[in-house]
């Protein structure tokens, strides 16, 4: 059993950077507002995006590259357009996850939620990643995501029972609002696609720690961390059903004040007793977000900044040092700003999962990868079929939006 847990590397890390505000905002929100009634969501998005997402190790296994050399091969303006789209989104995600995790912090210290808070928390995950280490990464990652899984699933199994009221047949939305719920909820599951770049990034600097790792053992890897993203999704549908549902509470649209209302409706149902566990479980959610993005985006600036043979930012820590400054910047001088820029980059990452999608079922069924390491007919056909999804629900976000 240590010995299988050694091997897991990237695809913990893959859940850490999905499960964030997608799982502990929206999942918990689905839960309050819908019951069990958008399970079915919950699978179905889950299923439609795992090829794209497997392509990532698959083809860093197969190749010995990451996605992005793999752009580049496809074509050196293809690879310019991942900068350009990562450089427009980068900062903003980093500065909402950051928020939402210096709300949390600010309830477990009982404390109000400031602009300082949320700097020192970006700070704070700074300092921790300066090295630039994987291995350490790795490692720590393993432990903050077995302790947001026992203390989620401790309580899941505690809070079944709050409610006896709770609708379990799978509906539709039935006006606007709830129609643009299920488009944002189903969008952001289980995390934005750009996430298999990363996860090929990773896969590498597993393979440099430990040499013996194979195509076998990375698709398992990684098919344990995305189950882990698909049942901690499923544990706060529950949660939110369990503990919110016909509450009457008005939940806040700023994430990082749900998340103190979550915390609050929470212990204040099922006793303050449950305080830690609650607050560990939503800490540890957002602190694997925090962290893992907080890495993987200057690792894959720095890189693609190589490939371009740009002469500035192709050390990782520069774009660390970058990242960190651009995150503190938007607190302090774009507060008021936030919400516009979450929904620019939201809009971003929606519109271009299909282009995310199409690129990686280009790259693993490419000729310079062998037939034994490309997917099976069937998954390629569903590929097919998920990116048609992809299309079809991207114009209709955009029609919803505007």
């Amino acid at each position: 059993m240590i010995t299988l847990f050694r091997k897991l590397g990237p695809g913990l890390l893959f859940a850490g950077a999905a499960i964030g505000v997608s799982h502990l905002v929206q999942s918990t929100r689905a839960g309050a507002d819908f019951g069990f009634g958008l399970i079915w969501a919950l699978l179905l998005v889950n299923i439609i995006k795992y090829p794209f997402f497997q392509f990532g190790p698959r083809y860093a296994m197969a190749t010995g590259e990451s996605l992005l050399e793999g752009y580049k091969r496809m074509s050196k303006g293809v690879l310019i357009a991942y900068y350009i789209l990562n450089l427009g989104t980068m900062f903003t995600i980093q500065a909402a996850v950051t928020a939402v995790t210096a709300g949390i912090v600010a309830q477990l210290l009982g404390i109000d939620a400031t602009i300082g808070t949320s700097v020192a928390v970006a700070l704070f995950c700074f300092m921790v990643l300066w090295r630039g280490r994987y291995g350490w990464l790795d490692k720590s990652m393993k432990l903050i995501v077995l302790i947001l899984s026992i203390s989620t699933l401790v309580a899941v199994f505690f809070s079944v029972g709050q409610s006896t009221n709770i609708p379990l047949m799978q509906r539709l939305p039935e006006n606007t609002i709830e129609w643009t719920f299920l488009i944002a909820f189903m969008g952001w599951m289980p995390g934005p696609m750009d996430i298999s770049v990363w996860h090929s990034i990773w896969a590498l600097e597993k393979k440099k720690l430990n040499p013996t790792t194979s195509l076998k053992s990375s698709l398992f890897d990684f098919n344990i961390g995305y189950l882990v993203t698909f049942v901690l999704g499923l544990c706060f549908i529950v949660l939110g059903a369990s503990v919110m549902y016909n509450s009457g509470t008005s939940f806040s649209p700023n994430g990082a004040t749900f998340a103190g209302q979550l915390i609050g409706l929470y212990t204040s149902l099922m006793g303050n007793g449950w305080f830690a566990i609650i607050a560990a479980a939503a800490l540890t959610t957002m602190i694997s977000t925090t962290l893992t993005t907080l890495d993987a985006s200057p690792r894959v600036m720095a890189h693609t900044s190589n490939l371009l043979g740009f002469r500035i930012l192709k050390k990782q820590q520069s774009w660390l040092i970058l990242l960190t400054l651009g995150t503190c910047l938007i607190f302090i001088l774009l507060a008021a700003e936030m919400g516009l820029l979450v929904k620019i980059a939201t809009v971003l990452s929606f519109i271009t999962a299909p282009f995310y999608a199409a690129l990686n079922l280009r790259l693993v069924t490419s000729k310079h990868i062998p037939t034994a390491h490309q997917p099976k007919k069937w998954l390629q056909g569903a590929s097919l079929l998920g990116i048609l999804f992809l299309i079809g629900f991207s114009v209709v976000y955009l029609f919803v939006l505007f």
